[in-house]
């Protein structure tokens, strides 16, 4: 059963989100998220010290709920394409998201207005997309992949993803992909970052 307080935190982030979303950082009030969610402005600070924290945890929270929770662990037994695609997939469905990306348009706003505010956001973001790093290490033990800097290959090849699911669509309001496009930037990427960074067809 679901506590009391973790209920509270899940309806804080919920009204966080629709804040945020519809009036920016600085036109959110704590009041205000607090009121939305049916609590007092001393249970939101219980939960996040400040508006700052609630921000980043909001847009992390909703991230990670878009993406589901995959296993992004290597597995041997299965073809370097097929765990890929997989992940890619995954990758693009939490990218399609309208609350993620409208709250994405925040945070690259506020990136622009106060640097420093936006830094923890895409830090934890970060954290997230560490597990594709830790993939591709484990393939590179696994003499799957050609050895070298494992971040970089990671980076290489979510940005792929990036520059056709999300950029478009955070900075310039364009549809997310249909099926079929996104089927065809997912093959794309992974037979170009295999091709690249394979040791032997796969």
């Amino acid at each position: 059963m679901t506590r009391l307080t973790d209920r509270k935190r899940q309806a804080i982030l919920a009204a966080a989100a629709d804040q945020f979303r519809t009036h920016g950082f600085e036109g959110s009030s704590v009041d205000r998220i607090a009121a939305l969610a049916g609590v007092s402005k001393r249970t939101v600070y219980n939960h996040f010290p400040s508006k700052d924290e609630l921000f980043t945890e909001t847009i992390v929270q909703l991230f990670h709920r878009s993406a589901g929770a995959p296993d992004f662990s290597y597995r041997a037994d299965r073809s370097l394409r097929a765990q890929l695609e997989e992940f890619l997939s995954l990758k693009m469905r939490s990218m399609a998201d309208p609350d993620f990306l409208g709250l994405a348009r925040v945070g690259i706003a506020e990136a622009i207005r106060a640097p420093e505010r936006a830094q923890g956001v895409f830090a934890r973001l970060e954290e997230r997309e560490e597990g594709m790093t830790a993939w591709v290490r484990a393939a590179q033990a696994d003499g799957k992949l050609k050895a070298g800097d494992s971040g970089f290959a990671a980076t290489l090849l979510q940005g792929q993803l990036k520059t056709f699911a999300f950029w478009p669509q955070v900075t310039m309001g364009a549809a997310p992909l249909g099926p079929e496009e996104q089927a065809r930037v997912i093959d794309a990427a992974v037979a170009m970052f295999l091709a690249y960074f394979g040791v032997a067809p796969d």
